[in-house]
């Protein structure tokens, strides 16, 4: 079947975009290296089951991410984000680590943290990670395993939390804003911030699944906070509603109205970076899982994925009258939650408007400026 997308363009300016990242090195990289985790969240987007033998098939294995790894720093990467799933997992986790190190790269982990051992924190003793990023889905055991729905992990979790805190392990923490933890956020934030004092920040937006499980996707749009919501957790939060009052004019942008852009992509995505899932397919950002934007790592090169195929997907276009007439010409798609990535998740199409992101944005604007029309 055809692709609704056109992908080929001769505007100067973008002709000029292609030459000047065709030049550029690659910054970073993100390795998913499992799917797999041993919590059951309800808002997860990727999560299988611990013993999930189809899952556990499909993973890079060591040689496959050594290959990746070894072309990624070749095109100039000096920052890898080790993620999954629950990275901690894998068997060889200490073998794909050391790799990373051993090449020279920063390395940061986003990891539960119920998995942490005394032999994790001797590794990151020796070779200290650039950061390890936990989320805290609640501070009550009754909070966190509403969420994870898996019995023990509250302790486990602050067992692991206190010891990469305890050994002087860099540690960010971050939260999701969901139904089932809404009563304990402002908790949730203050824990936070005790702990990481020059970082912490919370996201209310939940992805729909990249496999398109229907039950799993019922539960991920019941823990879904509406707009009014949203706003009132960030109004309450007076660093977050600092900085969105701060960014204002750039956020509420009337100009836009006069653009004319067919182009999909107007983020930073894919420029100086790339994800790879853990069934060693490239993409652009984590989100990205349409057919067409996303490069078999197993039958190619990294160097061509980057240099070409990139290219070619940031490059796309739309013919969708109504997102070119409503998203592409809004002035708050700056305090979206839209972009093609989870247009894609949503409805299936890189190019259409969600109701529910709409509702999100007109909100914040409303809360930034109330005479907002």
């Amino acid at each position: 079947m055809k692709s609704p997308y056109i992908s080929t363009i001769k505007l100067p300016q973008f002709s000029l975009w292609e030459k000047e990242k065709k030049a550029k090195n690659l910054i970073s990289f993100d390795l998913e290296i499992t799917a797999r985790c041993n919590l059951n969240c309800r808002h997860c987007y990727v999560n299988l089951p611990v013993n999930d033998h189809g899952a556990k098939t499909k993973e890079l294995n060591f040689d496959e991410l050594k290959r990746i790894v070894d072309e990624a720093f070749s095109l100039g990467a000096l920052w890898c984000l080790i993620t999954g799933g629950e990275p901690l997992l894998r068997e060889d986790f200490f073998d794909i680590y050391l790799y990373l190190k051993q090449k020279g790269l920063l390395v940061s982990i986003f990891t539960n943290a119920t998995l942490i051992t005394s032999r994790h924190i001797k590794l990151f003793q020796q070779y200290p990670p650039r950061d390890i990023e936990v989320t805290v889905y609640g501070v009550t055991e009754e909070t966190y395993e509403t969420v994870t729905r898996s019995k023990g992990s509250f302790k486990a979790f602050m067992r692991g939390l206190n010891l990469l805190l305890e050994n002087k392990i860099k540690v960010r923490l971050k939260a999701m804003a969901l139904r089932s933890n809404v009563g304990e956020l402002a908790k949730i934030a203050r824990f936070c911030r005790k702990y990481t004092k020059d970082y912490f920040r919370f996201d209310p937006l939940l992805h729909l699944r990249f496999d398109a499980n229907p039950k799993r996707n019922e539960e991920i749009i019941s823990e879904r906070l509406d707009a009014a919501k949203i706003v009132e957790i960030e109004k309450r939060d007076s660093e977050r509603s600092e900085a969105l009052r701060k960014g204002c004019d750039k956020l509420i942008n009337h100009k836009f109205g006069q653009y004319a852009c067919d182009h999909l992509f107007h983020c930073g995505t894919g420029v100086g970076s790339f994800y790879v899932s853990y069934d060693g397919f490239l993409k652009l950002c984590s989100s990205l899982n349409h057919s067409e934007c996303i490069y078999n790592l197993r039958h190619g090169s990294l160097h061509y994925a980057y240099k070409t195929f990139i290219p070619k997907v940031r490059i796309m276009r739309s013919g969708n009258p109504e997102f070119l007439t409503k998203c592409r010409r809004c002035p708050i798609i700056n305090l979206c939650l839209w972009c093609p990535a989870h247009a894609y998740l949503e409805t299936g199409r890189l190019d259409t408007p969600v109701d529910y992101f709409c509702k999100v944005a007109y909100a914040r604007a409303k809360m930034l400026k109330p005479d907002f029309v």
